[in-house]
């Protein structure tokens, strides 16, 4: 805002656009200041991190952390099921969502009403563990990559921002479709599809990233530590490097232990969040207009 259009505000609006503007700085320094916090300590030895706290002296930083990440395989390989099972995962799920999504934003599709309060229903009441489980069993997915793909790649949340978002779109793209003998597959795959990308980005964004964070299907469905995403291995690695009391008599093997465990906590954390930090800012210019069209009521 100019100094000069400021000045012209009244008392009343100058103390709610300061109190807006400090209430975005407080916002924006507590998510800076632990992200720096675990940047500087991640390049920090812990002896040093614990007696001193962060320093920029660079002449105290390390590398070991890192080189200790990428010389582990089960880091490597649990990094890199996280990409494959995060990608696959959005993928599965958009393309089911937009599926679904397109005929209930038909106005000539008969029971969508009934189908949409169905899909709602789903929402607030689930199977409950135990039941998901044993399906999955006989279904025989357990340890196999779909136990991790297949389950909930249907969000019903995301079908109603795309059926919003396929409504929100103008009526004559399916008449000029009509007119030139474009079939509803035609039209949904070469005008529907091209014409949604930003949605289509939100929606990729959103699975990506639940799938990335996720940890719990993988600790339920998956055995097999070479399927095990990055998360599971990151906290086995923790877990072995973790001193527990009675089960180390030697005071230097808990304390290199204890070293090692916080040395590989800020590195992984640092590593496992960059995917994330190099996809927003390529999906950044799709996420506004997506998110924010595809939630108008339709």
């Amino acid at each position: 805002m100019k100094m000069k259009k400021f000045k012209k505000l009244s008392f009343s609006d100058k103390s709610i656009t300061i109190s807006g503007y400090v209430g975005v700085i407080l916002f924006v320094l507590a998510i800076i200041i632990p992200l720096i916090y675990i940047v500087v300590a991640s390049f920090m030895d812990p002896n040093t991190l614990n007696n001193q706290g962060i320093t920029f002296d660079f002449s105290k930083w390390s590398i070991e952390g890192y080189t200790r990440v990428f010389k582990d395989d089960m880091l490597l390989r649990g990094f890199l099921n996280s990409v494959f099972y995060s990608t696959a995962y959005a993928v599965i799920s958009v393309g089911a969502t937009l599926l679904a999504a397109y005929p209930l934003s038909r106005p000539d599709f008969v029971g969508k009403k009934i189908i949409t309060t169905l899909y709602i229903i789903t929402m607030f009441f689930g199977g409950g563990l135990m039941p998901t489980y044993l399906l999955v069993d006989n279904l025989k997915l357990l340890n196999t990559v779909w136990a991790i793909l297949l389950p909930g790649a249907i969000n019903v949340w995301n079908i109603i921002l795309a059926r919003t978002y396929f409504q929100s779109l103008p009526k004559e793209l399916r008449e000029a479709s009509a007119i030139d003998g474009a079939s509803d597959i035609t039209h949904f795959f070469k005008i529907m599809i091209p014409v949604c990308k930003p949605i289509i980005a939100v929606l990729l964004l959103y699975q990506f990233v639940a799938q990335w964070n996720s940890y719990f299907d993988a600790m339920i469905y998956l055995d097999d530590t070479k399927l095990q995403p990055l998360q599971l291995v990151i906290r086995s690695i923790l877990i072995q490097n973790t001193p527990r009391p009675g089960m180390i008599a030697d005071v230097q093997s808990a304390a290199a232990m204890a070293k090692m465990a916080q040395l590989l906590k800020y590195s992984t954390i640092v590593v496992s969040s960059l995917p994330l930090l190099v996809m927003y800012p390529f999906f950044q210019k799709y996420f506004d207009k997506g998110i924010m069209a595809g939630s108008v009521k339709g």
